[in-house]
């Protein structure tokens, strides 16, 4: 499994914006400090607004700040805004879609492994990575 470049990307960018979290940043600094092309990251900021993520605002004191305190929004959240929920595979999450369903034995194990990365995911915040990428300094 591979998140998309879109998604690692937009962790990327809410990283950089709670780096920033007391002041608004212009779209143009994250790109180029995080080597994003601009036009994917406006795209990228647009589904992170919409999904509550991001507030924006245009004009010559506009920008991009967090919606939220870094410490409130996860990995998960941010990932999933952009590439939807996390599936390993298509019978995790909907039965009926496998003949072998019933007596499959490799059911329970994508089941325990997505369960497990999901939680990893969710309990991981952004106010998290940055402490311990201080301390890893």
């Amino acid at each position: 499994m591979q998140i998309t470049r879109q998604a690692d990307y937009a962790v990327r960018a809410v990283l950089h914006l709670a780096q920033n979290s007391d002041q608004r940043t212009a779209t143009s600094a994250i790109a180029e400090e995080q080597r994003i092309p601009p036009s994917f990251l406006a795209k990228i900021v647009s589904q992170l607004s919409i999904a509550g993520l991001l507030h924006t605002s245009r004009g010559a004191r506009g920008g991009v700040t967090l919606a939220r305190d870094p410490k409130d929004i996860t990995l998960l959240e941010v990932i999933e805004a952009i590439d939807g929920p996390i599936q390993l595979n298509e019978c995790v999450g909907d039965t009926g879609t496998c003949f072998f369903e019933d007596d499959c034995p490799l059911r329970p194990v994508w089941c325990e492994a997505q369960e497990e990365l999901v939680t990893r995911l969710k309990g991981t915040n952004f106010a998290a990575m940055l402490e311990k990428g201080q301390t890893a300094v």
